[in-house]
């Protein structure tokens, strides 16, 4: 019994010594406080609502450097994010911070104590929080204000390209499975998830159906009574998730891709139910100059470039324990190294 109770020990005290290691990432971290005003990109203004006037960050820079450093600036898709998005960042950071940058990222306003509510801002909004994240790390005398650069997910998409556009201080730009259109972005993500449930044709039928009124009242600027009073949805949006979605469902991209004037890195998944990569890729070599444009696409992988489908897996045993111990391992093979080389090529120098 004492044999049997100490091998358990041992044991326990190997995972915990193993976890420890697997998730103990090289580089250095800091919270930092970034204000925030509307108008900034012009001076001036008053703090915006739905950001709480501040930026709640995080900055990582390479592990016993004095140096100046370029930098990174990360930008969240959909949803409630803290500013290591639950730490499924790290990894992304400790590759950027192996090729010597530096990373900037906040908490999502409202998520983990930050002021302000997400909910209640417009993708504009979001790109005044780059703007300002911008503004603050040029004031830094540890970053190298001529090597700024961001990477953004999802929804980021429709934000880091209008600042590219009016931006020249933006170095380069990193968007993983940026869409074109809200409206065409949510009708894939309909009937991608449809077709991996299985659903019946009846079933397709009728979500699609659901779809299409909900972009009605959508269009005619349906007050969230109405909405609620439908029923159109069984479990029916927040009233504040309703008034996000009213306004930005307008959103497309196109115009803003024809101004992009950094080096842009297109990262796509063929595993994405979320957006049409194929869309994606095509507008992007249609819109973006050529000689500013890189498309990758990672076979296999989903939306957020994780591999083997765990995102569409999170409560599989084997996603948890790959997250648990090897965190490093949840991307699709190549894309850190992705991520370092062109970061590497087009902001490594002034």
């Amino acid at each position: 019994m004492v044999t049997c109770t100490a091998l358990v020990v041992a044991l326990v005290a190997g995972c915990a010594a193993w976890i420890a290691t697997a998730q103990s990432y090289a580089f250095d971290e800091k919270r930092v406080d970034i204000p925030v005003t509307n108008g900034l990109t012009d001076g001036g203004g008053t703090p915006d609502a739905g950001t709480g006037g501040r930026l709640q960050a995080v900055l990582t820079t390479p592990r016993d450097s004095g140096a100046k450093h370029p930098l990174v600036i990360f930008v969240h898709g959909d949803g409630p994010a803290t500013a290591s998005r639950d730490d499924a960042y790290k990894p992304i950071w400790e590759s950027l911070s192996d090729a010597g940058f530096a990373t900037l990222s906040w908490d999502k306003a409202g998520v983990n104590g930050a002021p302000g509510d997400w909910l209640a801002q417009s993708l504009a909004d979001r790109g005044a929080e780059v703007g300002a994240a911008l503004d603050w790390a040029r004031t830094r005398p540890d970053i190298d204000a001529d090597r700024i650069g961001a990477w953004g997910v999802s929804q980021a998409g429709w934000v880091l390209p209008a600042i590219s556009a009016r931006r020249g201080d933006l170095k380069f730009l990193m968007i993983v499975g940026g869409a074109v259109d809200w409206l065409r972005q949510g009708e894939f993500n309909t009937r991608a998830e449809l077709a991996a449930d299985g659903a019946s044709d009846a079933d397709r039928r009728a979500a699609l159906d659901r779809r299409a009124r909900n972009v009605a009242m959508f269009e005619r600027g349906a007050p969230y009574s109405e909405y609620l009073a439908s029923g159109v949805d069984a479990e029916p949006m927040t009233r504040a998730r309703y008034g996000f979605v009213m306004r930005n469902f307008h959103t497309d991209v196109t115009s803003d891709l024809d101004r992009i004037s950094s080096p842009t890195l297109l990262v796509l998944g063929s595993a994405d139910r979320n957006v049409d990569v194929v869309e994606s890729a095509r507008v992007y070599r249609e819109r973006v100059r050529s000689d500013l444009l890189t498309v990758r696409m990672f076979d296999g992988a989903s939306h957020s470039l994780t591999r083997d489908d765990i995102e569409y897996r999170p409560d599989d045993i084997g996603v948890i324990a790959r997250a648990v111990f090897a965190p490093r391992s949840i991307y699709a093979p190549g894309y850190l190294d992705a991520l370092a080389a062109f970061a590497t090529a087009h902001g490594s120098t002034a």
